[in-house]
């Protein structure tokens, strides 16, 4: 950890950018200065094929180094673009902005200034690439990241920065959403409490209940009164404010709003400063990752919050609980984004190939009437008769059959699946085992998303596209037959998992990590040199 003002590191570029308005290069023979300037940029620029291709068909020409002010300009707004990486939860020393501007200072010769040039493109699209759409590889970090990051091509980050005005284009660069301005907030907010102490001392004991009182209840009221959950006040007692308060944070944080202090909230209350900012730079860079517009209407998928939303231009318009997939290596959620094209109605449901012969062949094998509600289907698509196969035969690898369930109340899939298709066989559906919404943590699917209030989120899906979306959906439903209800506007889909996440009103949410997922990001940014700051306001 690290401790720094805020404007010390941006002062000390800008003090050293003073010296940088001209070329350090004495006269010389002007033909002989541009071919060596060019032969330097050349080599320098040789193992990159971008950043070759780009001063290829810019005759070499340079963007950073020149006497005029458009260069000056660019260099001025990259140095300071780097002094403030920090605020973005990069690391400073990825880009070594000090060896930079000691490589340009010391530049004697067209040649140093040919290899400085280079230098600055390449720190240039380091920095673009990291702050616009990540430092990490999600995919290196967890098989279960498969999303698609919306990577720019790196050559067209050097000439749409040619063409523009330099400092607009790198504001432009990061997140331009209202949660990553709200996550670079709370990572300063926590930044300044982490120089201050925290929240102080942690709370004793494994419960605290209303109208109790003694020393234990005086630290809760304390820490609830520095985290900003209860005004300043001298009770030492368990009273009603203090409740509301407790309460309020277990909303906040996931957990049941019972208003007691148990053994899950006071870890919780009690977890530091350090591990929330921690969360909350993870958070950005997972918002990098996902730097492309969502849609003006999307669902949102927060695997750690076990919840789907629709949203609607920036707000949210339905919301209900999910339960999502267990926390063993086949069966966790992947996260990624598709389109939701329709919905299936009556579904029927295709086991898939690894539950059939990981967990009913081994039933089958024990007792071929086992899981009698599911349809053995042969190749050619006919019901096998149980009593005609000698299951035992069969291994994982050699089962020949597919087991179907058809459509039902006590189909697995429930009444309806919204189907938005990709390669993980994912999608949101009901479920007849609607006891497991009612618990705090929900992670025990197969990996696909069920949802609590199925039909409701068919009928916010369906007000699109018909002013009676529950008539429209029964109609379907009320046959009993399998039948596909198309989306007039597909709408895209993006399974997420956030940690740390922000409301437009409200603290900062934070929930525990469940696969364990953001503390392998954290790991990684630390490796890559992000460090948690204490600042000095």
């Amino acid at each position: 950890m690290h401790t720094r003002t805020r404007t010390g590191s941006v002062r000390l570029f800008l003090t050293v950018l003073t010296l940088l308005t001209c070329l350090f290069v004495s006269p010389q023979g002007a033909q002989a200065q541009v071919t060596a300037f060019k032969q330097a940029v050349a080599e320098a620029a040789s193992d990159d094929r971008d950043l070759a291709q780009y001063y290829r068909e810019a005759d070499y020409k340079g963007l950073w180094t020149g006497r005029g002010s458009k260069d000056a300009s660019r260099r001025k707004a990259l140095f300071a673009a780097l002094a403030d990486v920090d605020a973005h939860g990069l690391s400073a020393r990825r880009y070594d902005a000090r060896g930079l501007l000691a490589q340009m200072r010391a530049a004697k010769t067209p040649r140093d200034l040919g290899l400085a040039e280079v230098a600055l493109s390449k720190t240039f699209l380091r920095y673009a690439r990291d702050v616009q759409t990540g430092l990490l590889v999600p995919s290196k970090i967890d098989s279960g990241i498969v999303r698609e990051v919306p990577y720019r091509a790196r050559l067209s980050y050097l000439t749409s920065f040619e063409k523009s005005t330099p400092a607009a284009f790198l504001r432009q660069l990061p997140p331009q959403s209202a949660e990553y301005s709200r996550l670079m907030k709370e990572k300063m907010r926590l930044e300044t409490l982490l120089a201050k102490g925290g929240w102080g001392d942690t709370v004793p004991g494994k419960s605290l209940k209303p109208s109790e009182q003694g020393a234990g209840v005086v630290q809760l009221r304390n820490r609830l009164i520095a985290m900003g959950y209860l005004r300043r006040n001298a009770t030492q007692v368990y009273d009603a404010n203090m409740q509301a308060a407790v309460q309020q944070f277990q909303l906040d944080h996931g957990l049941q709003p019972d208003g007691v202090a148990g053994a899950g909230t006071l870890t919780e209350i009690n977890t530091p400063v350090e591990e929330r900012l921690k969360s909350v730079i993870v958070a950005m860079e997972r918002e990098r990752w996902i730097n492309m517009p969502l849609g003006k209407r999307h669902v949102l998928v927060n695997l750690a919050d076990f919840s789907a939303k629709i949203i609607d231009n920036g707000k949210v318009t339905f919301e209900t609980r999910s339960v999502v997939g267990a926390n063993s290596s086949d069966r966790r959620s992947p996260e990624f984004s598709d389109v939701m094209e329709h919905m299936v109605i009556n579904p029927t449901w295709n086991v898939p190939r690894s539950i059939t012969v990981k967990e009913y062949l081994p039933m089958l094998k024990r007792n071929p009437n086992a899981v009698s509600h599911l349809r053995i289907i042969d190749s050619r698509g006919r019901v096998v008769s149980r009593n005609s196969v000698n299951f035992s035969q069969y291994t994982e690898r050699t089962f020949p059959f597919a087991i179907k369930q058809p459509p039902s109340d006590r189909n697995a899939l429930g009444l309806v699946k919204f189907i938005f298709p990709n390669k993980y066989n994912i999608y949101l559906h009901d479920t007849p085992a609607k006891n497991l919404f009612g618990r705090e943590s929900r992670a025990y699917s197969h990996g696909c998303i069920r949802l609590h209030e199925p039909f409701e989120f068919a009928y916010a899906l369906l007000a699109k596209q018909t002013n009676d979306p529950k008539g429209l959906f029964h109609s379907y439903l009320k046959t009993g037959v399998e039948s596909v209800l198309p989306l007039e506007q597909p709408v895209p889909v993006h399974l997420d998992y956030r940690t740390a996440f922000t409301q437009a009103k409200g603290q900062v949410n934070f929930r525990r990590d469940v696969y364990g997922r953001d503390a392998l990001i954290w790991k990684a940014l630390a490796q890559a040199g992000v460090a948690l700051q204490a600042q000095q306001s």
